[in-house]
């Protein structure tokens, strides 16, 4: 099958390199630079900083793989070419009909969270601005189609704005935030701490993603619970309980205060899907209304749904329910569509037009335009070719 409207991507992912950080930052770290060895207990590649060991080098680059998840490829030579090379993703892109692409990591965590395992500021600083730069460069294959998002050291609020400055005059068109800084002992969203990054994001016009699976997520893998679980119903579980982690995330946001300080700053909820919305919404405007938020804050002028449909997207890739019968609900303004290449349950090939003819094949010409396309081209900035 052959999707007829050109695609945004809103969610696609890079399998970092092994020498992205050790041929990037000083050689003053040594070992504890992240790089990639041999690990003979796993039979695998794995990243490493020291000893402690970050992760395999396939984590997220299960697409293609000749075995069903959750068996994934244990070398970086056996990953799908697409997930690590611009040129066979833009081959790829071309096959299904994907005009452009958004670009999350792996290694430094869907909130960049793990780059504070590194046990020295200025290292994980080196690592940041490293991935960065890498990214930019992965994306100059052709720079108008693959979008990259920057990391930010979050936790350093004058370090996230300079890295800010710095990625926006490269040509990144988004940063990669969490939703749940709180998990890692910092200030909640609605903090005016995080002031400055709102900020300097909307002063360049940077979009902000809140992705799934940015916050705490150790109870949910927690070793004996794999063991007894079994790795394939731990990702079932964990997968579901995280999309609904990000109803916290977006319940958080639209109380915060955030959207009515910053009127031009756009968020997207990634990986997040979209059929919990509309009771996420419907919750949240009954009780601001039954409480008399208005009163007690008088600066959150409009309902939560009216920031949300201002300022606020969403994205889902293997729904049905949601895009087919909700979308009128949420408002078709402010849904995406992405594939999550190359991770587990991602669209590959062949389900792009599957995947997209079961959720909006009900939908007339327009609406399909808009979730397809038009709205994350708006977004980033992308022209129609």
């Amino acid at each position: 099958m052959k999707q007829v409207h050109p695609v945004f991507d809103s969610d696609a992912h890079v399998t970092e390199p092994p020498d992205l950080w050790v041929s990037r930052v000083s050689r003053r770290w040594g070992d504890r630079v992240p790089h990639v060895a041999w690990d003979a207990p796993s039979q695998r590649e794995q990243w490493f900083t020291g000893d402690m060991c970050l992760g395999p080098v396939s984590g997220g680059a299960s697409a293609g793989w000749r075995k069903p998840f959750p068996s994934t490829p244990p070398t970086f030579a056996e990953v799908h070419p697409a997930a690590h090379d611009p040129r066979a993703r833009l081959t790829g892109m071309d096959r299904v009909g994907i005009a452009a692409a958004v670009l999350y990591p792996n290694v430094g965590g869907l909130g960049s969270e793990r780059y504070r395992v590194l046990d020295d500021p200025d290292l994980a600083m080196e690592c940041v601005r490293a991935y960065n730069d890498f990214l930019i460069d992965w994306c100059a294959a052709d720079a108008a189609r693959l979008i990259p998002v920057a990391a930010i050291p979050y936790w350093d609020v004058p370090a996230a704005v300079a890295e800010i400055e710095r990625v926006a005059s490269a040509g990144h068109r988004g940063l990669l935030f969490t939703g749940a800084p709180h998990d890692w002992g910092e200030p909640h969203l609605s903090d005016s701490h995080w002031d400055p990054v709102w900020a300097a994001a909307q002063a360049h016009r940077m979009v902000v993603s809140l992705h799934a699976g940015g916050g705490d997520l150790r109870d949910q893998v927690e070793p004996a619970r794999v063991r007894r679980e079994g790795m394939a119903v731990t990702h079932v579980r964990a997968t579901t309980a995280v999309f609904l982690d990000s109803a916290r995330h977006l319940a958080d946001l639209l109380t915060s205060g955030v959207l009515a300080r910053f009127p031009e700053l756009r968020f997207v909820l990634v990986e997040s899907g979209i059929g919990w919305i509309p009771f996420c919404l419907e919750s949240l405007d009954h009780h601001f209304v039954h409480d008399g938020v208005a009163r007690e804050r008088p600066e959150l002028d409009l309902l939560p749904s009216e920031y949300f449909r201002r300022q606020v997207y969403s994205t889902f890739w293997f729904e049905q329910i949601g895009p087919s019968r909700l979308l009128d609900l949420i408002g078709p303004d402010n849904v995406l569509f992405e594939t999550d290449f190359p991770h587990p349950t991602s669209l590959v090939g062949d389900d792009v037009a599957v995947a997209i003819e079961r959720a909006l094949g009900n939908q007339p010409e327009s609406v399909r335009a808009k979730v397809l396309f038009d709205n994350g081209a708006g977004l980033y900035g992308v022209e129609r070719a």
